[in-house]
């Protein structure tokens, strides 16, 4: 079986079977969802999914093939049951047959959230860092607690870290490619001179605004798919607005409502220009590696142009500027 055909092509009524295979009862209504790395769905069934749920919608997660090992999804879900047994709001994935949070369809896994209502903020109110903070800090003491072995870490080694800057070399518009190089090697150089990966713990990972929501009475989270091994600060610099003159006091919010629980390591702050040029070099790689994917050329018709890799370099020169 072609896994990847399947996660391709996958049908309606594959959808629908798995939601059934998974103890669900499906009314046959559903909605693709946007996303880019799996295949995501909006079903509706003829009850609730479980108690306490406000609709009779389900979210159905089709992993993209060979991305993911079941150990590695299986820590992820680990992480989000614990979160959930605290009390703190994150989305967790529903139990299917045997008590598990995984099945498999056509060779991909298969996990099921309970459908949430919530908005994105597009900007944060006066006091409401401050209770990120405190929601940040009571995740980061459950990801304290013990290490996801089967998760990446994020470091150089982080979706191919140096092997990826080999790989984008065949990428990399000729005219730039220097340029790119340069800039990308100190900033890894720096990386593995500054980060120390004692400090990571378990962490969303991809923290910003559109997995950060809001339901009218408190933050909650979703979508930990980037879940990783990594230092704190990877949970905050996306939300934090880039305006030099609010900066300070973005800070002292959220720092404010994470030491209610937790210390705050103040000296990560200077590892966020090397965790943006890092998420930069990671994303083009991440292209890259889906270019096999029909969806990504469509998705990402720049790719090939003068014009990305000319705005890449520009990037990561001002990064690399900046921590010389």
């Amino acid at each position: 079986m072609d896994k990847n055909a399947s996660f391709y092509d996958l049908s309606p009524e594959k959808v629908l079977q798995a939601a059934e295979a998974a103890g669900f009862y499906p009314t046959g209504e559903f909605t693709q969802l946007n996303s880019y790395e799996n295949r995501v769905f909006d079903i509706k069934l003829e009850e609730l999914p479980s108690k306490g749920s406000l609709t009779k919608n389900v979210i159905a997660k089709f992993y993209r093939p060979n991305r993911w090992s079941k150990e590695a999804i299986a820590e992820e879900h680990e992480f989000l049951l614990s979160l959930q047994a605290e009390g703190i709001p994150a989305v967790a994935p529903l139990l299917q047959g045997r008590d598990s949070t995984i099945s498999e369809a056509d060779g991909m896994y298969v996990t099921f959230f309970p459908k949430v209502l919530g908005r994105m903020p597009q900007e944060f109110l006066q006091g409401e860092l401050q209770k990120v903070g405190r929601l940040m800090a009571q995740v980061h003491n459950v990801g304290a607690k013990k290490s996801a072995p089967h998760r990446p870490i994020l470091d150089t080694s982080y979706y191919g870290g140096w092997i990826t800057l080999d790989d984008l070399q065949n990428w990399i518009t000729p005219e730039l490619r220097d340029r790119y190089t340069i800039a990308a090697e100190d900033i890894l150089f720096a990386i593995d001179d500054s980060f120390d990966t004692s400090e990571f713990i378990r962490i969303h990972g991809d923290c910003h605004k559109g997995n950060l929501l809001n339901n009218g009475k408190e933050f909650f989270l979703v979508d930990f798919d980037d879940f990783v091994n990594g230092p704190v600060i990877q949970d905050f610099w996306m939300l934090l607005s880039g305006d030099n003159e609010t900066l300070d006091e973005e800070k002292m919010q959220i720092i404010q409502g994470y030491e209610e629980l937790r210390e705050f390591p103040d000296h990560q702050w200077s590892w966020i220009p090397l965790l943006r040029g890092l998420r930069i070099i990671s994303y083009a790689g991440w292209i890259a590696k889906r270019w096999d994917d029909p969806s990504f050329p469509r998705l990402f018709p720049e790719f090939n142009t003068y014009r990305y890799w000319a705005e890449e370099v520009e990037a990561l020169e001002k990064i690399a500027w900046q921590i010389r």
